[in-house]
């Protein structure tokens, strides 16, 4: 089956699931942007054995297209540190840190620019539906600050942690910043409890949460430099940005440290 006719039998499947009537775009992008809203609107379930199989191959066959990034290819900025201005879904390392929400289902925001939209699209819909039995197995909303683990399944490294930011609505205050270091330290412990050699961290909170960049960029460094240094743990850790305001002020700040 070609690419293009994965594609559109992945969106047949999705809308008969649904009992949806969309007229098919005509052309490819408008296809993949429908594929993407249906993919992110649909709630946890499993899905049949083909369309399981068909969506890998499409998945694995847009990662080829938009190329994939390798850890070993990149240079440390520092001893086992690391800055990546790049899609994290394209990150070749042993995990990926997602900023996720409460629920920890993924955002269902059709097409929305986050990065929990695009790790949940391009890792397959397995991801909604094993964090979905993470959450009913634990009963509760995920507290801000604390991590969960999962496989990644299309993604090209191997774990995704997902860990819940804090929400900054109006002045930054002392707790924020705790729940912001706390997130970056379980995902952390986590990670060197799971055998994680590397481990590749967003921007957390600092898009639809609102934490402020400076801070939050001074929080991450200082965090995984001192846990680094207090625990004696090995992991490397890539610090990863997707605009150039990050970019610059994390080289500024690990050429200080």
């Amino acid at each position: 089956m070609e690419h293009i006719e994965r594609q559109k039998f992945l969106i047949g499947y999705l809308l008969s699931e649904g009992k949806q009537d969309f007229e098919l775009p005509s052309d490819t992008d408008g296809q993949k942007r429908l594929f993407r809203a249906l993919v992110n609107v649909r709630m946890p379930k499993a899905a049949s054995k083909e369309f399981l199989q068909i969506q890998n191959e499409y998945l694995q066959e847009e990662l080829r297209l938009k190329g994939v990034t390798d850890i070993d290819d990149l240079s440390p900025v520092a001893d086992g540190i690391y800055l990546w201005k790049g899609d994290i879904t394209t990150l070749r390392c042993d995990g990926i840190v997602n900023a996720a929400n409460s629920q920890m289902l993924g955002c269902f925001c059709p097409n929305h620019g986050c990065i929990d939209n695009a790790i949940h699209t391009f890792a397959g819909v397995q991801l909604r539906q094993e964090c979905a039995e993470i959450m009913k197995a634990q009963g509760k909303s995920e507290a801000t600050g604390q991590a969960k683990i999962t496989s990644a399944y299309n993604l090209p490294c191997k774990y995704v942690l997902h860990t819940v930011g804090p929400i900054v609505y109006g002045s930054l205050t002392k707790q924020h910043e705790e729940q912001l270091a706390d997130c970056y330290r379980s995902c952390l412990i986590l990670a060197d409890k799971n055998g994680l050699q590397s481990i590749a961290f967003c921007c957390i909170s600092t898009g639809e949460f609102h934490f402020p960049n400076e801070r939050a960029a001074q929080i991450a460094v200082q965090t995984v430099l001192d846990y680094k240094r207090q625990t004696g743990s090995k992991i490397k850790v890539i610090f990863n940005v997707f605009k150039d305001l990050d970019y610059e002020i994390y080289a500024r700040l690990l050429k200080k440290n």
